[in-house]
């Protein structure tokens, strides 16, 4: 049983016309896209397919219109998850509002999921009954119902030509080739607006693709520049050179160059203008003048310690000699 299916899986690259044909099928509804299921009643009813009671479709509204209405809806899946230990995550504030690929995600996974419960066996599963407990759960089914009997209908309907030809030979040319080009012209337009329709949905898969690569990226430049912003690292030659392509204009071709030219500049230069080095040369230089200082008043002490016994002899004379009463005559 899958429950976490990695992105690259093959369950991911399943095309939207066979998700609708399976959710058509397994239902009896006629979804004509992906994301008229965003209210979430369809996934409920696909995980009472393969898990038949455990979803309470008495809670269940596919009558849903507002977000509010189709949270409610998505809070029975949840609860249906968790009862089945399911880790997926459901996403549910991008699933209402209806967007193309968001919602083509989802429904691949629970495809996947629904196929490895038992082989995907249904188990006589009756979806028109199970439906009718749920709010709006007829009204689904009855929308469903006249496209089964209008397909019934246009099979049956060249038997009463047949008929007429062999009637009358000659009215047929008459009668079928009118009917012919009235039923041709209006299958040109009905195919154009499908292949428009097609267009706008690859359009709309194709824009919420880029808008979540481009979502991806810059989360990404951000992180990086709050890392910058980071006071130990923030005046760092390598972080000036980061925040120069950071917050460079369009159309600068030169700003890589320049953040190279940042890097190669000469480390004392650097050192030069920092704030931090002038501090610490003025330290330096008054611990030197300091040393200089103590080391003359060592010098001196050292000059008087080391004198010779005739110096200390003459300079004790010359104090007795000046200080002596025999002087005065």
């Amino acid at each position: 049983m899958a429950t976490n299916i990695g992105m690259m899986d093959g369950a991911y690259f399943v095309g939207r016309s066979e998700i609708l044909a399976w959710i058509n099928t397994t239902l009896h509804l006629n979804l004509s896209k992906v994301e008229e299921a965003c209210s979430g009643a369809v996934h409920c009813q696909l995980m009472d397919s393969v898990h038949p009671g455990m979803v309470p479709m008495h809670k269940v509204n596919f009558d849903a219109k507002s977000e509010y209405e189709m949270i409610q809806n998505y809070k029975v899946l949840q609860d249906v998850f968790n009862k089945l230990k399911i880790t997926k995550h459901i996403e549910v504030s991008k699933l209402v509002k209806g967007r193309p690929l968001d919602n083509l995600e989802f429904m691949q996974w629970m495809k996947r999921y629904c196929d490895s419960v038992n082989g995907g066996g249904l188990h006589s599963y009756n979806p028109v009954e199970r439906r009718e407990a749920s709010k709006g759960g007829k009204e689904a089914s009855k929308k469903s119902a006249p496209q089964q009997s209008s397909t019934k209908g246009s099979t049956a309907a060249p038997r009463p030509t047949s008929s007429h030809a062999r009637r009358n030979s000659n009215d047929v040319a008459s009668t079928v080739n009118p009917s012919n080009q009235s039923a041709k012209a209006p299958s040109k337009p009905s195919t154009s607006m499908a292949a428009y329709d097609e267009q706008i949905t690859e359009l709309k898969l194709s824009v919420d693709s880029l808008e979540k690569e481009r979502d991806f990226y810059f989360a990404k430049l951000r992180d990086i520049e709050i890392l910058c912003q980071t006071p130990e690292i923030e005046d760092s030659p390598i972080v000036a050179a980061i925040k120069r392509i950071l917050y460079a204009t369009d159309g600068d071709a030169s700003v890589v160059t320049e953040a190279q030219a940042m890097l190669s500049l000469d480390p004392k230069e650097a050192e030069a203008l920092s704030p931090i080095a002038e501090a610490s040369e003025e330290k330096s230089g008054s611990e030197t003048q300091k040393r200089k200082n103590i080391l003359n008043t060592d010098v001196d002490a050292a000059g008087i310690i080391t004198l010779s016994p005739r110096q200390r002899l003459t300079d004790a004379s010359d104090v007795h000699c000046s200080g002596s009463p025999l002087m005065t005559y």
